[in-house]
């Protein structure tokens, strides 16, 4: 299937941040989906990356100035005009303060405040400067407008800091605008309108959701564990408390936690088990977006093991099937969401999820495809299918944070109030 980009005209626009080499892949990502890229640069981005690596890579050569003799006497408009999409990659503090304020500073700018097309805008920045109040007044502002703004990753920062305002994964960004231009994609305004319209649709609602990857002690230094960063978890989480939900998170990630909800923090499979277990026993919505341990060491060794030049047996037992457990457990009217990691794709990716499904006896399961460079684990773009007993909605590639919006879009279309204020599916 083609992609919405093929025969596309996007303006990539670059600004000053260390985060710009990082656009030199979602330049080639975009040209490799067919896209027309016409790269537009700071003056501070041309100090980060050079000219002639954009101009090697996209469809024309990379534009730098309002004053270049191209034969273009007004190339913001020219530009402007010619844009399907246009697409900031890093977008820093200073070129966010100045498109929302409307100051015509540079080319890049200029043809974001000529434009007609839809605006895909990426921050990157250190984590103090995205919390200011005026970044956030800024973003805010630019989201009422309509522009899509992709959020920043938690990550490595410049100068060895770690915190959110990492720019997103170049899979992510390019997921965005295929999104955007094939209109599955709800822009920044729309996306705020309807979580507005859904604001209190989950008001009352107990929600418990699990994150991140589960941890096996072989010793007091080594553990078994697995890739999961437990992005997804927190998104559903910080999505259900968007929609009025009352949300216990319990989480072997050690991600920031969305404002609002309540954390228990695990590190075991049992732990896991036990925290979500007691939690769920009076929730409405159990959503398993954690990546548990199937199997854990059958004794930790109480003193770091040492290395003998010999191999290492290790007796693996199996952990419990919390999601299993759940289902068997469940209280009527209670909706339980799974999740199944899955290194396949298509038809068999579907199929893994129903089978999942039935043995678990959920509501629905989420297929994500892991494995694939820039999707799944410590990714911040998914390639999902829902899965329900009659469906199979395929959401292709797309943000973790849409993908959580779906989901709880799903979600809250399987409860119903029975007019006491109780919900039943």
């Amino acid at each position: 299937m083609a992609s919405a980009l093929e025969a596309k005209t996007v303006v990539l626009g670059v600004s000053g941040g260390i985060a710009a080499y990082k656009a030199v892949e979602v330049c080639r990502r975009l040209s490799d989906r067919g896209a027309v890229v016409l790269p537009v640069l700071t003056r501070g981005a041309a100090r980060f990356v050079a000219p002639l690596t954009w101009s090697a890579l996209a469809a024309e050569p990379a534009r730098t100035s309002l004053f270049e003799p191209r034969g273009e006497p007004v190339p913001h408009i020219s530009l402007a005009r010619r844009a399907d999409l246009v697409v900031v990659a890093p977008a820093t503090a200073r070129l966010i303060g100045a498109y929302s304020a409307g100051i015509s500073s540079d080319l890049l700018v200029a043809t974001l405040l000529a434009t007609r097309a839809p605006v895909l805008l990426c921050p990157s920045m250190h984590t103090e400067m995205w919390e200011h109040p005026a970044v956030a007044d800024n973003i805010a502002l630019l989201r009422r407008r309509g522009v899509e703004v992709l959020e920043p990753a938690e990550g490595r920062l410049a100068g060895g800091d770690i915190g959110k305002g990492r720019l997103p994964e170049p899979e992510a960004i390019v997921a965005a605008a295929e999104e955007l231009l094939a209109g599955r994609g709800r822009p920044a305004a729309r996306l705020e309108a309807h979580r507005r319209r859904q604001a209190r649709g989950l008001d009352g609602v107990r929600a418990v959701v699990s994150a991140g990857g589960t941890r096996e002690p072989l010793d007091p230094v080594r553990y078994l564990g697995n890739r999961s960063s437990g992005k997804q978890g927190y998104a559903v989480a910080a999505e259900l408390l968007a929609r009025g939900a009352a949300v216990t998170l319990v989480s072997a990630s050690e991600l920031g936690a969305p404002a609002g909800a309540e954390v228990v923090e695990v590190e075991t499979a049992a732990e896991m088990a036990q925290a979500v277990l007691q939690e769920a026993s009076q929730a409405d919505v159990v959503v398993m977006a954690a990546a548990v341990a199937d199997y854990r060491p059958a004794a930790t060794s109480p003193a770091k093991l040492k290395k003998t030049g010999e191999p290492l047996c290790l007796e693996l037992v199996p952990t419990l099937d919390i999601l299993k457990e759940l289902g068997s457990r469940r209280r009527p009217g209670q909706v339980l969401v799974g999740f199944a990691a899955e290194t396949a794709s298509g038809e068999e990716l579907v199929a893994l999820g129903r089978a999942k499904l039935a043995a678990k006896g959920a509501d629905l399961v989420v297929a994500n495809e892991v494995g694939s460079k820039g999707l799944g684990f410590g990714s911040d773009a998914s390639r999902a299918v829902i899965v329900t007993a009659k469906s199979a909605l395929d959401l292709g590639v797309l943000s973790k944070q849409e993908l959580a919006a779906r989901l709880v879009d799903a979600i809250s279309g399987l409860l119903t109030h029975d007019g006491k204020g109780a919900r039943t599916t």
